[in-house]
């Protein structure tokens, strides 16, 4: 399990960071999750231009890396302000950047203020229910009067250590509880991909194709050279295919896919065939096929695949008429 615990306020002068730091702290202790700093300063997203990305695709590089950032946690810990009476604008405006990366994950609470934060709090678990973000029950409430001193330097009693265990406890607990339905959220998106992947080719559309593609992306396919390196690379391949075909179909048969936190593997067997520019219908031959996914900014993206068929040891001969 990773953690992320988002520091909510960017205002100068901000007593967040003290209070983040003590969280920090705390869980690095434990032995049952990796735990991060994300640091609302470190990402500077614009005001929310554009409709909300439940498609897991983004246009502002922004957004891009923000969504990697929070896909790349299984849960959260919002240390937050009460700035009158609510959440502070920062926070909510990262909340809404991104939909589907905040999905069935879970969410836990440590706040400050004037009456330790509770009505910031309040509202964030509704916006948490919008996001399926799964809020835990128990929550650290820091006053200012009382765990502040001269309302400026954090120094909590320590009675605060066990709520801030339990809290720990139960967003651990429940992120590992609900990485089940995370993984069959993935499967299903990568095989929407997939699917998508179908589409572009039998439209002939390289720059739908282009997006389902990392650009680093490496491709061991049946013809040389022994690597393909970048989605140009591949793209070109895609293009030669369409040179010899007036009509092109692909198909994957047996896929089988393992997700892991933001890596995804899926193996089965695959076929282009369709029409030929001489109007010769041309079955093509069965590959083995793999595929390696990574889940950014741009969703779950093909960041290596590899098509290849069995030899026969004697003759080297590629055996090309197999069928699964």
């Amino acid at each position: 399990m990773k953690i992320g615990i988002v520091l909510g306020s960017t205002r100068p002068g901000r007593l967040g960071d003290q209070v983040a730091r003590w969280v920090h702290d705390r869980a690095a202790r434990r032995g049952d999750a990796e735990f991060a700093l994300i640091d609302l300063r470190d990402h500077p997203l614009p005001h929310l231009e554009a409709p909300p990305g439940f498609s897991g695709q983004y246009r502002d590089e922004r957004t891009r890396a923000w969504a990697a950032t929070v896909a790349a946690c299984d849960g959260f810990v919002f240390v937050t302000p009460e700035y009158n009476h609510s959440v502070p604008g920062v926070l909510k405006n990262a909340l809404d950047h991104v939909h589907v990366e905040w999905n069935t994950k879970a969410a836990g609470f440590v706040s400050y203020g004037g009456v330790g934060g509770a009505r910031s709090v309040e509202q964030l678990r509704l916006v948490c229910g919008a996001l399926q973000l799964a809020d835990v029950a128990p929550q650290v409430t820091l006053p200012l009067a009382t765990e502040f001193a001269d309302r400026a330097v954090f120094e909590p009693g320590e009675h605060q250590l066990p709520a801030l265990d339990l809290l720990l406890d139960h967003v651990v607990a429940w992120s590992t509880a609900l990485a089940t339905l995370r993984r069959g959220d993935a499967e299903a998106a990568i095989r929407q991909r997939l699917d998508a992947i179908v589409g572009g080719l039998r439209s002939k559309d390289l720059e739908a194709l282009r997006r389902l593609y990392a650009p680093d992306v490496v491709s061991f396919d049946v013809e040389p050279p022994l690597q393909h390196v970048g989605v140009d690379a591949k793209l070109a391949n895609w293009a030669k295919v369409f040179t010899f075909f007036e009509k092109v179909d692909y198909e994957l048969r047996d896929l089988v896919i393992a997700v892991s936190g933001d890596l995804a593997v899926g193996h089965g067997f695959g076929r282009v065939s369709g029409t030929l520019k001489n109007g010769v219908v041309a079955d093509g031959m069965w590959v083995r096929a793999t595929f390696v996914f990574r889940h950014t900014g741009d969703g779950w993206v093909i960041v290596h695949d590899q098509a290849s068929v069995p030899f026969d040891m004697a003759t080297g001969r590629g055996m090309t008429e197999l069928e699964p």
